[in-house]
């Protein structure tokens, strides 16, 4: 065997061990998620490390993967033509050098638009597309799927034409008999997550209604005031054996114990140690590199 074939076969056998490290980190952070004697808690990343990079952009994701967050978060709309692609806002104006509805453009006409980083500058940036954004994370890093309950269909055509539906969780804040009327297979063929607003009136009866129907492995939970229904409702999900999801973006999503306070007050424990303390498995920061570096030397991160 000449020295020239060798080469290209010891190439190939590189790629496949790659290949096969890359999808096992994903399986075993979901195994691992999944795994209610497992202590870990996870950093999810919102929308991408977009302090370093544009929110929602492949970069922003491939930072994510290689400072070792676990999750990371993404918003999906469709262009004119159909395809699924990653946007958050109704407008593509703050976002990218474009005006206007994302839906008013074709796929090609977005792609020729550049995306703009924090501080509203344009960058060499494009706006991806879903499969684009999952051939990135496939293996890799979990991915929390926001407003992909909106495409289902696309999404789950995506998912699967990728091989990454496994490692993927999909959200709503709609009552489980609303869902399971609009879109059941939501239920049936992926990781579902509700959202819930603790504060909200209703809260009561939509837990209810998931534990009695469905009983979900994950919730996202939304509290702008920190009272003794809140505290009720978060302790009977915790009971369940569901993961608890919490937000700590700014004050209303948790209850006052956001990124801010634990980083710009100094106040880490207040801020993450107390939502932590509240039994959440899953925190999702604007501060991922900071909220990692908490929990490895609070021993909640390996």
């Amino acid at each position: 065997m000449n020295r020239y074939l060798m080469s290209i076969i010891l190439l190939l056998l590189c790629g496949v061990v790659n290949a096969v490290s890359a999808q096992s980190r994903a399986d075993s952070l979901m195994a691992a998620l999944c795994n209610d004697k497992c202590g870990k808690v996870f950093v999810v990343s919102h929308r991408g490390d977009w302090r370093n990079a544009p929110e929602n952009s492949l970069q922003a994701i491939q930072n994510c993967i290689d400072m070792g967050v676990d999750m990371v978060e993404i918003d999906l709309k469709k262009t004119k033509d159909g395809h699924v692609i990653l946007m958050h806002d109704r407008l593509i104006d703050r976002t990218t050098t474009g005006k206007g509805c994302p839906q008013d453009y074709t796929l090609q006409e977005i792609k020729e638009l550049w995306l703009r980083n924090g501080a509203g500058h344009k960058t060499h940036h494009k706006v991806p597309t879903l499969e684009e954004a999952m051939s990135i994370a496939k293996g890799r890093i979990l991915v929390n799927i926001d407003k992909g309950y909106d495409y289902f269909d696309e999404v789950y055509d995506i998912l699967k034409k990728t091989g990454t539906l496994n490692q993927c969780i999909i959200k709503s804040e709609k009552a489980y008999d609303v869902v399971y009327s609009e879109k059941p297979e939501a239920l049936e063929r992926m990781k579902f997550m509700p959202v819930v607003k603790l504060s909200a009136e209703d809260a009561g009866n939509i837990i209810d209604g998931y534990q009695l129907n469905y009983a979900p492995k994950f919730y996202e939970l939304v509290f702008d005031i920190i009272d003794d229904n809140v505290m009720s409702h978060m302790k009977n999900i915790r009971e369940s054996g569901a993961n608890v999801f919490i937000n700590s973006l700014w004050p209303e999503l948790c209850g006052g114990h956001h990124d801010d306070r634990a980083v710009e007050l100094g106040e880490p424990t207040q801020s993450w140690g107390w939502i932590i303390e509240c039994g959440a498995r899953l925190i999702q920061t604007d501060r991922p590199g900071v909220l990692l570096e908490y929990l490895r030397k609070s021993g909640l991160h390996e």
